[in-house]
């Protein structure tokens, strides 16, 4: 079993990344292969809707000038996915909106490659947003028929400056239970 954190934010090792680390922890404590992806550094654009990924159906996006391709093939070798993003003006970022866009686009044109898998929404907020973040990313997992996976309270941590998320111990206690979470789901639907 294999899970795949994508970290959407514009720094590598800010409180979203402290989130997905603290939920990837507890599921790698429990035998649960992990990987954290940073995308903070790589700028993807979004969807030009040219359709091509219909056309070909060869699990590639044709926009090649960046990592999506890459990010790609980790989604479809990964049974459950994290997306990680903080909250920008109330909602996720724009890294983490063109992720999704074409990543679900992808897996459409493919025999809906993200069907079935577990995924989990994490968000680094402030102060407000932050439930409009978290549904943004749950429509990408239920759109694509995957598993959504809950925890304690929604998946949410709070903190403006980079480590601040740190203080947050019911933020953290919910990530630590999304872990226990995944990797029971995993378990069980390994069959």
């Amino acid at each position: 079993m294999k899970v795949t954190a994508f970290n959407c934010s514009s720094r590598a090792d800010g409180n979203t990344a402290i989130l997905l680390k603290t939920a990837l922890a507890e599921m790698a404590k429990l035998g649960i292969e992990t990987e954290l992806v940073q995308l903070a550094g790589k700028p993807i654009v979004g969807c030009i809707a040219c359709y091509k990924c219909f056309e070909r159906k060869d699990c590639k996006c044709a926009i090649a000038s960046d990592n999506l391709n890459e990010y790609l093939q980790k989604l479809k070798d990964s049974d459950g996915i994290l997306i990680g993003s903080p909250v920008y003006f109330g909602d996720c970022t724009a890294t983490a909106r063109a992720f999704i866009e074409r990543a679900g686009f992808v897996s459409k044109a493919n025999g809906d490659f993200l069907k079935r898998k577990a995924g989990a929404a994490v968000v680094a907020v402030r102060r407000a947003g932050g439930i409009h973040a978290f549904n943004s990313i749950n429509l990408f997992f239920t759109i694509s028929q995957m598993i959504v996976v809950g925890s304690s309270y929604w998946n949410i941590g709070i903190g403006r400056e980079a480590g601040k998320v740190n203080e947050d111990e019911e933020g953290l206690a919910t990530m630590e239970t999304l872990g226990k979470n995944m990797a029971w789901l995993l378990d069980r639907i390994s069959d």
